[in-house]
């Protein structure tokens, strides 16, 4: 038994804490998930997204410091409750994800006549934000999610059993530090590995040395709750810095060194194709692969109707740029042109310029300035209307234009409004929060 509950504590353990500090990596990605659960059409709680980033932050810090309180053993009883219920309701999540009808409809009532609508089905949890198809190239599907989810419900069951079960404290013993702490960080690491990004690693480190020093100078509850203070302390530190700068590890395809030119590219499906044929003299019915040679045109055989059979070889992988479109108040689409453009592209990202953060405008507009007399493209990104963007530039003396694109993709590409991104030849060189907008000399020095 008890060597079921160690092996239970350092998977769960670890993997909350890396699932959460991914989270806390871009706290506004996964803001924007969690409102795309919120949403009238998906979950039908559109009063709870206002409250998005806030509860996001919530989650993040819940995942990290009830990972280290199973390592730890500290007030092991309430974490494992409360890692018990956290995982049935992410479990629902996924489920409700993973049984989602994409041509389902729902009934609203606008001016007292039903109106139908279609479901929005919420294709990616969100587990763990854009690190999966930044390092392994895909997410989990809904499905795979929710089997992760009964994994880990099976595993916290001896944790919990565990907890309530021993007599005495159930902070760890040096025995336990000696198989929980190494194991815990060793598995922190093969996370680190898989998601490419060793972040997770020096977090458990800061966490463990916190948990030594109050190990030594405290004992008892007070040491406990000193310990998840500390984990919480420095999760909220992390996620705040994320928040008002970018994301420390950028997963995205927008990232630096991308190239947005050559992602634009989608790989088509691999399919086999058979047909059914029947020979007319012996009635025999035969099956042929089109790829090779089959009697179409053999006289002696008649087609099979609705015998076609697809055998996919190979899934086709959608472009993760192809709806980064921009298009000028002409409707004229400029995206090729800036995507080839030789000279430096500087888009200055907002996607609600009634939302934007204007404590930096000033900055912004400066080195746009600057960028045009450099003979660099600017260009602001949006999807405001027009009037709404003419009247922004009155407001704020802006000398460059304006393009609109999708909401969603200009929060992909820069995780703060207002964001700067820097192409030149369809490659991302430098990214920008608006709080962090650079000199003219900073944003040159990129491109080398």
């Amino acid at each position: 038994m008890r060597t079921l509950v160690l092996i239970s504590r350092l998977i769960v353990g670890s993997l909350f804490i890396v699932s959460g500090l991914i989270k806390a990596n871009d706290p506004l990605g996964f803001s924007y998930k969690l409102q795309e659960y919120f949403a009238e059409s998906a979950l039908n709680l559109p009063s709870l997204e206002p409250y998005a980033l806030g509860l996001g932050i919530l989650a993040c810090l819940a995942e990290v410091v009830l990972g280290f309180a199973v390592l730890f053993g500290g007030k092991l009883r309430l974490a494992s409750v409360a890692l018990f219920v956290l995982t049935i309701f992410f479990g629902w999540l996924t489920l409700y994800t993973a049984t989602c009808d994409p041509h389902g409809m729902y009934t609203v009532m606008v001016n007292g006549v039903a109106e139908e609508r279609p479901v929005t089905c919420v294709t990616d949890c969100g587990c763990f934000g854009d690190a999966m198809k930044g390092s392994v190239g895909r997410s989990l599907t809904p499905w795979e999610s929710f089997y992760k989810d009964a994994i880990l419900f099976v595993l916290i069951i001896p944790i919990l059993l565990h907890a309530f079960l021993r007599k005495g404290p159930h902070w760890n013993s040096k025995s336990d530090d000696l198989i929980l702490l190494p194991g815990g960080l060793f598995l922190v690491a093969v996370w680190s590995w898989i998601f490419t990004w060793w972040g997770p690693v020096w977090f458990t480190l800061a966490g463990y040395l916190g948990y030594a020093l109050i190990k030594r100078g405290m004992q008892g509850s007070k040491a406990e709750w000193s310990t998840a203070a500390w984990a919480a302390l420095i999760a909220l530190g992390f996620t705040w810095w994320c928040y008002t700068n970018l994301p420390v590890r950028d997963y995205r395809p927008y990232a630096v060194g991308k190239s947005i030119k050559d992602q634009r590219v989608s790989k088509a499906a691999v399919n086999q194709i058979f047909m059914s044929y029947r020979n007319k003299s012996t009635g025999k019915v035969e099956e042929f692969d089109t790829a090779k040679p089959y009697p179409w045109d053999d006289p002696n055989y008649e087609e099979v109707k609705e015998s076609m059979r697809i055998v996919e070889l190979e899934a086709g992988v959608p472009s993760p740029v192809q709806d980064f479109r921009l298009t000028d108040r002409d409707g004229y689409e400029l995206t090729d042109d800036l995507l080839n453009e030789p000279s430096p592209v500087m888009l200055v990202a907002t996607y609600n310029l009634r939302k934007t953060d204007c404590s930096n405008i000033k900055a912004i507009a400066q080195l746009a300035d600057d960028a045009q007399r450099k003979g660099w493209y600017v260009y602001g990104v949006t999807t405001n209307s027009w009037d709404v963007v003419d009247s922004v530039r009155h407001e704020h003396q802006l000398a460059f234009e304006f393009v609109q694109c999708d909401e969603k993709v200009i929060k992909t590409m820069v995780r703060a409004n207002p964001g700067i991104l820097l192409l030149k030849d369809g490659v991302t060189k430098g990214i920008w929060h608006g709080n962090n907008a650079p000199s003219i000399a900073e944003a040159a020095e990129a491109l080398r």
